[in-house]
């Protein structure tokens, strides 16, 4: 009988322990991922929430939707490492105990927030990008290796460089909306798996097609 992969598993591909799906590792409240998200470094997979997503000292969540892949090295920079900027210093007086803190603390705590950093479904990121607080990245984008997301990025777009900038659109504005209607990535599983091969690779018309006849 043909089995798809058990989004509760940690490692779905037996004896490669460096890929794993993320919803089942990660424990953190404030990291919320979707199933079949998985990350894939060959230095160790399963520490993603203490090794990949950064200062996530405040209440700024980290959100990632359903079938993303991240490569080996992208990393999510989260509010808590801001450091001051309206005044003489950036130095975090505050992050110290003692007179120190108890001077500028609330000027730490009262620091402007950009909120959640929010990925959308079916995002995949090249090896050693850098997502930094706040950032939106739209369902279907590509981020390419290396890159530097330091602005929101629209669905289905390509983006790389330092900072990211637009490369491409995968798809014109029509095919995006049918796209984003029909959000295959909420679909359950078996139907997913039904109209795999077109999701993989036909257009969004044949997945539209294929879907409602």
């Amino acid at each position: 009988m043909t089995t798809v992969p058990d989004p509760a598993t940690r490692h779905p591909l037996p004896g490669f322990d460096r890929v794993a799906f993320l919803k089942p590792v990660v424990t953190s409240p404030t990291i919320e991922v979707g199933e079949y998200t998985y990350y894939d470094d060959p230095a160790g997979s399963a520490d993603f929430e203490h090794a990949n997503v950064l200062y996530a000292y405040g209440p700024e969540r980290l959100v990632i939707g359903r079938y993303c892949a991240i490569a080996a090295g992208t990393r999510f920079l989260m509010a808590g490492g801001a450091h001051p900027t309206s005044g003489v210093s950036t130095y975090p007086f505050a992050m110290f105990e003692g007179a120190w803190r108890d001077a500028t603390l609330d000027l730490a705590t009262g620091m402007p927030s950009r909120g959640d950093t929010v990925v959308g479904n079916d995002v995949w990121f090249g090896y050693g990008c850098l997502v930094m607080p706040g950032v939106r990245i739209g369902d279907g984008a590509i981020i390419a290796a290396g890159s530097v997301v330091t602005a929101d990025v629209e669905p289905y777009a390509v983006v790389g460089g330092n900072p990211a900038r637009l490369i491409r659109r995968r798809f014109d504005a029509a095919d995006v909306r049918r796209l984003l209607d029909l959000a295959w990535w909420d679909w359950p599983a078996e139907q997913v798996t039904r109209h795999a091969r077109t999701i993989m690779a036909g257009s969004p018309a044949d997945l539209e097609r294929a879907v409602r006849g």
